[in-house]
């Protein structure tokens, strides 16, 4: 699609050849021949760049570039201005304008400086393009929802986005934390400033420690250059700390120093950076009985926890799955290229009499699957794969007289407990490491642990 332009020039030979000399580039180009009339295209056309002479009847070339700007700010202006006349360019170029061209001037200049403000005017409109369908995205308007729980999660959200204030968000795996940091972030007065995720577990501690921080060069082994860190690129806008209770306990003294000065110094390096950054935090741990535990800082806790927000699981929101369900399924049909599908009565009860222990990511996971198996015009209980072989686990096992069972005089024998629910899981899944792992919620990796440790300590 070509570009628009507007050439403003009341000069009719000079118009001609600035036409000419642009007409091998892919543009639309809208004449004028005095402000005025430049101000009606202004404001009846999409305009992506404006060549504009400064010596214009009516009204000048200046005053049409300081109606631009208050117009649209992003829109490059390229002005023209007779030879000897640098001081006005200048001028012009203070006030907003992208560049300027002095008559006579060589066809080379103006094809350089109009392809240059073409290119800035598509990366502008991208990058416009994109902040609007993310700020859409993250809006609270789509976090789905009716119930009282929910509701009151956004009330809170909604009263403390407004503020710079530190926040931590709990809940579990799947329900949404990351969705509810960033609606938070574009809600707030740092709407405009960058929004940037670290998740804390998924790093080692000396990684992380670089990662926050970032490192000034021979710092370590491999530093062979200075390199910014999270908080600091993140200035103007928010941080979010995702899983903050698996941070190492070295890293949560480094953190809990910026909280309290709001500055901090790059790994190696002496210099003391401000940190111009809001915090916003989440786990899926209970971090006051890591406290209690002495596995994560107490004064550290006691700062992050400044605004807490609690997710509660989709379990204790069943009233908002069939919300939920149709929301995906609209998303999934768009993106499929499929026309608008619908959940049947059956699909929806068994949405909804189903635990969710993946909660909100487990159901958009089960609705993209059953979006693939349906053929028709709506999706049945027959689509829907759901993990239920850990319900029937647990429910076969019995565990409320299991329990009793298991209790000594000394107290209950948690190890044997564990050692007969692993053993029953992998019974049930005969002998499938995997399906047993995913029926204890645990990972494949710690099932075949507990299963050599097991062996080990069997006589």
């Amino acid at each position: 699609m070509p570009a628009n332009i507007l050439l403003i020039e009341d000069e009719t030979r000079m118009r001609q050849v600035i036409v000419m000399q642009l007409s091998d580039l892919d543009l639309c180009i809208h004449e004028a021949v005095d402000g005025q009339q430049a101000i009606d295209i202004l404001e009846n056309e999409t305009i992506h760049l404006v060549i504009t002479d400064l010596k214009l009847p009516k009204i000048s070339g200046m005053e049409v570039l300081e109606h631009i700007k208050k117009m649209d700010p992003d829109i490059p202006v390229i002005v023209i201005t007779a030879f000897g006349s640098i001081e006005n360019a200048v001028k012009a170029i203070q006030q907003g304008a992208f560049d300027y061209v002095t008559k006579p001037f060589k066809e080379e200049k103006l094809l350089d400086s109009v392809k240059k403000a073409m290119k800035i005017s598509r990366l502008t409109y991208e990058v416009r393009h994109l902040r609007q369908e993310i700020e859409a995205k993250y809006t609270f308007k789509n976090i789905v929802g009716t119930s009282p729980k929910i509701c009151e999660v956004l009330k809170l959200a909604g009263s403390v986005s407004r503020t710079d204030t530190t926040v931590l968000i709990t809940g579990e795996s799947g329900t949404g934390k990351e969705l509810l940091s960033r609606a938070t972030h574009v809600n707030s007065p740092r709407s405009s400033g960058p929004f940037l995720t670290v998740n804390c577990a998924a790093i080692p501690a000396p990684l992380l420690e670089a990662e926050l921080f970032g490192y000034e060069k021979g710092a370590f082994t491999g530093a062979v250059k200075r390199q910014k860190g999270k908080f600091e690129v993140a200035a103007g806008g928010t941080l979010f700390l995702d899983e903050i209770g698996d941070m190492e306990p070295n890293v949560q003294a480094k953190l809990l120093r910026i909280l309290e000065t709001r500055q901090f110094e790059r790994l190696g390096g002496t210099k003391t950076i401000t940190a111009d950054v809001r915090i916003i935090t989440a786990t899926n741990k209970d971090l006051e009985k890591m406290v209690a535990a002495r596995e994560f800082r107490e004064d550290l806790y006691y700062r992050i926890n400044v605004f807490p927000i609690h997710i509660p699981p989709l379990r204790e929101r069943k009233e908002d799955i069939a919300k939920l369900g149709s929301h995906f399924v609209r998303g999934f049909s768009k993106a499929f290229g499929k026309k608008p599908l619908t959940l049947s009565k059956k699909a929806i009860k068994k949405l909804v009499n189903y635990s969710w222990k993946g909660n909100i990511r487990e159901l958009k996971n089960v609705l993209e699957r059953a979006m693939i198996l349906s053929k028709g015009e709506q999706i049945t209980s027959s689509h829907l794969i759901l993990n239920q072989f850990q319900d029937k686990l647990l429910k076969n096992m019995n565990l409320d007289k299991l329990i009793p069972q298991m209790i000594t005089e000394q107290g209950m024998n948690l190890e044997k407990l564990e050692t007969r629910c692993i053993r029953y899981a992998m019974a049930s899944a005969k002998n499938n490491v995997s399906l047993a792992a995913r029926s204890l919620g645990i990972s494949r990796a710690t099932l075949r642990y507990r299963l050599e440790k097991m062996e080990s300590e069997t006589p």
